[in-house]
C-alpha cells in the first residue's frame, strides 16, 4: 500500500480527543460485491453514510473513553496494512462530526449541534441554489396518511400485484399501439400554450400518485418516510416524499421494489387512462378524451426523461446503483474523473481513487463520463425549449445553471489550485500546467481552422413530371401499371366503368336512332318539319360524340413516355374516383435533380455563392454510395409547402408538419428551398428514383470550432426565442 501514505501532518489536532457516537444513531448491515459495509443512519436529520467493515470497526471503538490515537492503533494492530490510515480517519471523524454523529468532550454539545446545524443547513441552501432546476420545499410529514393506506393497498404490494401490474400495462400498451400515428399527431396538441393549465393538474396528479407509490411500498418493508414537500422539476412544481429510510433496507431487491415503486403505479395509472383515451376516440374533442391523452403523454415523458433515466438522481439512478451494487454512483464516479485528473495530468503521489476494484472503477468512470455529457445534452436541450416559449425566464434560467453547473465549478477548481495540500510542493508546476492545458484548449478551438459540416434532408425529383388524373366519375374497374413500370406515351393505364355513362350512352343512340328515323319520313312527306327533324338529330350527335369521348375518358392513358410514380393505382381498384381525383404521375427518370429542404436559420450559406462550399449526397437506400452535388437554383423566399411528403416526420424525414393537415406536406414554419443536380458519370446507374430521400452534406469554409457553436447556437436562439 506505497500509494495510502499511513501519517499525517495533521493527526496531532485529533490524537487526543475522545469521541462517542451519540446514542440516536443506527447502523444496519448490508453487502455489496461480496463484501460487508454498515449503513449509519442520523434520524435527527434523516442522513445516511456508508462505512466499509474496518471503518464501522473504527467508528464502533468510540466510547468516549479511548483516545482517536489509541483507537487508530488498534485498528493497526488488528489490520496491519488494510487499516485505516491517518488521513483516512481524520476524514472519517470530519465527516461524523460535521453530521453531529459525534460527541466531543472538548466543546460544550449544545454549541456543537447549533454549529454544525447552522453548518448543514448552509450547506443545504447551498445544494439548492446550485440545483434551481430541482428546488425542494419540506410540506409536512405524510406518516399518519401513509400508515392509513398501507393496510389497503398491501395486498397488492407483492409478487402477484406486480404480475398483474405487468399484465395491465401491457394489455394498455397492445390496445394503444396500433393507434401509434395517431398518438404521435396529439402531441402537438398536448403541448399547445391552451393546454398548459390541463398539462399541469394532470402531472401534479400523477407525480402525486407516484411519489404515493414510493411511500407505501417504503412502509410496506417497514420504512419510515418523514418528510414529503414540494419542488421544481425543471420549473414546474412536482410533489416528492423522502423515502431514503430504505437504504438502509438489507436486501437490495427491497430498495429495488421502492425505487421503482413510483413508476409503477404511475405507469398503471397511465394505462387505465389509455383505455379511457381508446373508449372516447368517437367523442375526440370531449375534455376527457383530451385528459386521458394529457396522462399518457405526461406519464410516458416523465419517466423516460426524468425517473428511468439513471444519469439523473432520480428513481432509475438508485435503481442502477443497486442493481450494480455500487452505491453513491454520481458522488464516487465525480470522485473518481478527478482522481484521475489529479494522478495522471498533476501527478499527484497521494491521490487516491474511490474504489479499490478494477470492475467497479470502469463503472464509475463510464458513469461519470455518460452523466456529464447528458448534464450538458439536458441543460442546452431544456434551456433552448424554454426560451422559445418564454425567452425571458428560459434566458435567466439559463444564467443561473451555467453559472452553477460550470462557472461554479471553474471557482473550485481555481481554489483548489491555489489552496489544496496536495499540490504544496509543485504548485507553481500545476499553475503552470493549468495554463497551458487551459491554452491549448483555446487555441484549439478558438483559432486552428476545422471543417465546418451541414447536413440537410432531400429528395430526387424527376425535371419532368406530369399528373395523371380521372377525368370522369367512375368506378376504377382494373389497374395495368404499378409504381416504377415503364410506359409509353398513350398507353392504358387504368380502366374504369360506370353503368351511369353506359345507360346515358345507350339512351342518347336510341334517341338518335328514332331522330333519325322521322327525318327520313319528314324528308318524303313535309320538306318544312324535315329542316326541324334535321337540327334535332345534329343536337342528338353532338350530345352522342360527348357521351363517346366520356367514355373513351374511362381508359386513363399515359400523356407521355416515362415511369410510373407516386400513388399505386393498384390501390384504386374498386373504389369510386371523382374527376380530377389524382390516379398516378408520369415522370422521366433520365433527367434527376435533388430538391432540399432548408430551415430559416440555416439558408444564409445556401443561399452564398456556390464555390464556398461542397456538396455531397448519400442516398437512405444504398448509404455506401456517395454522389457529389452541384447547385443548381434556389427558391428565394420561404414557403410551408413541402416537395414530397417524403422529407415530412411522417414520410420518415426530419421536418416537423402541421398537425391539421393530412396529406404530410404542409411544414409547421416556412422553409427554404434549394435545387441540386447529381454529378454522375455515363453509364452509371442513377442516383435513386424520384421519391427517394437522401441526406445532403455540405461542407463549408474552415473555420474554429468556438466560431461554428456560436453561430449555430445564435441559429438556434434565433428560431425559438420569443420575446
Amino acid at each position: 500500500m506505497s500509494d495510502r501514505p499511513s501519517f499525517s501532518p495533521f493527526w496531532h489536532r485529533v490524537r487526543l480527543l475522545k469521541p462517542r457516537l451519540r446514542p440516536h444513531v443506527q447502523i444496519t448491515r448490508q453487502h455489496y460485491r461480496g463484501k460487508r459495509w454498515h449503513v449509519v443512519h442520523d434520524p435527527s436529520s434523516n442522513q445516511f453514510y456508508r462505512l466499509n467493515h474496518i471503518a464501522h470497526e473504527f467508528v464502533g471503538l468510540f466510547d468516549g473513553r479511548r483516545t482517536v490515537e489509541e483507537i487508530w492503533q488498534i485498528g493497526l494492530t488488528r489490520h496491519a496494512d488494510e487499516s485505516l490510515t491517518q488521513n483516512e480517519a481524520l476524514q472519517l471523524i470530519g465527516q461524523l462530526y460535521g453530521a453531529n454523529l459525534l460527541a466531543v468532550d472538548a466543546s460544550p454539545e449544545a454549541e456543537q449541534l447549533l454549529r454544525r446545524g447552522r453548518e448543514r443547513l448552509g450547506k443545504k441552501m447551498k445544494q439548492q441554489a446550485i440545483g434551481l432546476m430541482y428546488f425542494r420545499v419540506r410540506l409536512f410529514n405524510p406518516d399518519r396518511i401513509l400508515r392509513w393506506l398501507e393496510p389497503i393497498a398491501r395486498p397488492l404490494i407483492n409478487r402477484v400485484g406486480l404480475v398483474l401490474w405487468a399484465v395491465w400495462v401491457i394489455a394498455a400498451l397492445v390496445a394503444v399501439l396500433p393507434h401509434w400515428e395517431e398518438l404521435v399527431a396529439g402531441v402537438d396538441s398536448a403541448i399547445a400554450p391552451s393546454n398548459w393549465a390541463w398539462i399541469l393538474v394532470i402531472f401534479v396528479a400523477l407525480k402525486l400518485f407516484h411519489e404515493t407509490g414510493h411511500g407505501l411500498i417504503c412502509r410496506r418493508f417497514g420504512g419510515q418516510v418523514p418528510e414529503f414537500g414540494a419542488m421544481l422539476l425543471v420549473l414546474v412544481p412536482a410533489p416528492y416524499v423522502d423515502a431514503s429510510a430504505s437504504w438502509t433496507f438489507e436486501s437490495k431487491w427491497k430498495r429495488i421494489a421502492v425505487g421503482a415503486g413510483g413508476m409503477i403505479f404511475e405507469l398503471a395509472l397511465a394505462a387505465g387512462a389509455a383505455f379511457v383515451w381508446l373508449n372516447t376516440r368517437d367523442n375526440s374533442g370531449s375534455l376527457l378524451h383530451q385528459l386521458a391523452y394529457n396522462a399518457m403523454f405526461t406519464a410516458s415523458l416523465s419517466t423516460v426523461l426524468f425517473n428511468a433515466n439513471p444519469l439523473m438522481k432520480f428513481d432509475g439512478y438508485y435503481i442502477l446503483s443497486d442493481l450494480l451494487e455500487v452505491p453513491n454512483l454520481m458522488q464516487r464516479s465525480t470522485g473518481m474523473l478527478k482522481f484521475l485528473f489529479e494522478k495522471h495530468v498533476y501527478r499527484v503521489r497521494d491521490a487516491r481513487p474511490t474504489t479499490s476494484s478494477m470492475s467497479e472503477a470502469w463503472i464509475l468512470i463510464v458513469y461519470g463520463l455518460l452523466a456529464l455529457a447528458y448534464r450538458i445534452f439536458l441543460f442546452l436541450s431544456i434551456t433552448l425549449y424554454v426560451m422559445g416559449q418564454l425567452f425571458f425566464i428560459g434566458l435567466f434560467l439559463a444564467a443561473w445553471t451555467a453559472a452553477m453547473w460550470f462557472i461554479l465549478p471553474v471557482g473550485q477548481f481555481i481554489h483548489w489550485l491555489a489552496t489544496s495540500p496536495k499540490l504544496a510542493e509543485f504548485r507553481p508546476r500545476a499553475i503552470l500546467t493549468s495554463i497551458l492545458m487551459i491554452g491549448a484548449v483555446l487555441l484549439a478551438v478558438g483559432a486552428v481552422p476545422a471543417p465546418d459540416r451541414r447536413r440537410a434532408m432531400g429528395v430526387i425529383e424527376s425535371y419532368d413530371r406530369t399528373g395523371v388524373y380521372f377525368r370522369v366519375d367512375a368506378f376504377v374497374a382494373e389497374a395495368h401499371v404499378r409504381p416504377g413500370d415503364w410506359v409509353e406515351e398513350g398507353q392504358p393505364l387504368v380502366t374504369c366503368e360506370s353503368a351511369r355513362l353506359d345507360a346515358e350512352v345507350h339512351l342518347a343512340q336510341a334517341q338518335l336512332d328514332e331522330a333519325r328515323s322521322r327525318e327520313a319520313q319528314a324528308t318524303a312527306q313535309n320538306p318544312a318539319a324535315a329542316q326541324v327533324a334535321r337540327e334535332f338529330v345534329r343536337t342528338l350527335s353532338e350530345r352522342m360524340t360527348t357521351l363517346r369521348e366520356r367514355q373513351e375518358r374511362l381508359i386513363v392513358r399515359a400523356p407521355h413516355r416515362g415511369r410510373i410514380v407516386g400513388q399505386n393505382p393498384q390501390l384504386l381498384v374498386g373504389s369510386f374516383v371523382r374527376e380530377g381525383d389524382n390516379a398516378c404521375a408520369v415522370i422521366d427518370d433520365t433527367q434527376l435533380r435533388i430538391v432540399a429542404t432548408i430551415g430559416q436559420t440555416e439558408a444564409s450559406w445556401v443561399f452564398g455563392p456556390p464555390d464556398q462550399y461542397e456538396g455531397y449526397l448519400r442516398s437512405l437506400a444504398d448509404v455506401s454510395r456517395v454522389v457529389p452535388v452541384r447547385f443548381e437554383r434556389q427558391v428565394e423566399s420561404g414557403r410551408r409547402e413541402l416537395p414530397h411528403p417524403a422529407v415530412g416526420y411522417a414520410g420518415g424525414g426530419d421536418v416537423e408538419i402541421d398537425r391539421t393537415d393530412q396529406t404530410g406536406t404542409l411544414a409547421k414554419r416556412p422553409m427554404f428551398r434549394a435545387y441540386f443536380v447529381p454529378e454522375i458519370e455515363p453509364g452509371d446507374k442513377p442516383v435513386g428514383w424520384p421519391g427517394e430521400r437522401v441526406v445532403l452534406r455540405f461542407t463549408l469554409e474552415s473555420r474554429p470550432l468556438l466560431m461554428q457553436w456560436l453561430d449555430r447556437l445564435a441559429k438556434l436562439t434565433q428560431g425559438r426565442a420569443k420575446v
